[in-house]
């Protein structure tokens, strides 16, 4: 049985010890495991990518700010979802964060029916691209099997070329190109046309 509560990973970075010790008291209260950090440096020292989490970040802080780690994990294209901590001052600052993604801004003093709700809407977020991000992982393993002409009349087939269309592509025989189709069904595990759409395609394959 795991110890981890099951309702996800809340990252808090915040400068200020006492608000970095109001949202774990309240958050943990929600069954939610929270791991708080007191520097924007120190948390991307220790992020995990590949745990399914939100963060929850000031606005402002000694160091890197929060915008400037908004921007950071921007340029790693981390799928993390954000909520920013504001002082009052802050709110059009916050609006412009939200511009960039950020999923919502909570102003202080919060309260635990605003922080709850949010957190909820995150981190379910983050499970629907962690799953993607999975999705996507695995995609990118079988495609990685094909040679780079197999690659090349998968390309073809995608676009909805014939076989015959094919070989004339790529000056080469039908027979060839049958050859090179039967290896791709092989190693990408499918049986159809439409199974391979989905697997070549991913998010932007045809629905049923």
């Amino acid at each position: 049985m795991s110890l981890i509560p099951k309702r996800g990973t809340v990252y808090v970075v915040d400068d200020d010890e006492a608000v970095r010790d109001s949202v774990q008291w309240l958050l943990e209260g929600q069954d939610f495991r929270v791991r708080c950090f007191e520097s924007a440096e120190v948390f991307l020292a220790r992020y995990d990518p590949r745990e399914v989490a939100c963060l929850i970040v000031d606005i402002r802080m000694d160091g890197m700010s929060g915008l400037e780690l908004q921007d950071r994990l921007l340029e790693r294209k981390s799928p993390l979802p954000i909520a920013f901590i504001t002082g009052h001052g802050d709110v059009p600052l916050a609006v412009d964060t939200m511009k960039k993604g950020a999923m919502d801004f909570i102003q202080k003093p919060f309260k635990e029916d605003q922080l709850v709700p949010l957190v909820e809407r995150m981190l379910e977020q983050a499970r629907a691209l962690f799953t993607e991000h999975q999705q996507a992982a695995s995609r990118d393993a079988l495609l990685a099997k094909l040679t780079g002409r197999e690659a090349q009349v998968l390309e073809r087939i995608v676009a909805g070329r014939l076989n015959k269309q094919i070989a004339d592509d790529l000056g080469i025989s039908i027979k060839t190109v049958e050859a090179h189709r039967a290896n791709i069904m092989e190693k990408l595990g499918a049986s159809t046309v439409a199974d391979l759409l989905k697997i070549a395609l991913g998010q932007n394959a045809p629905k049923a």
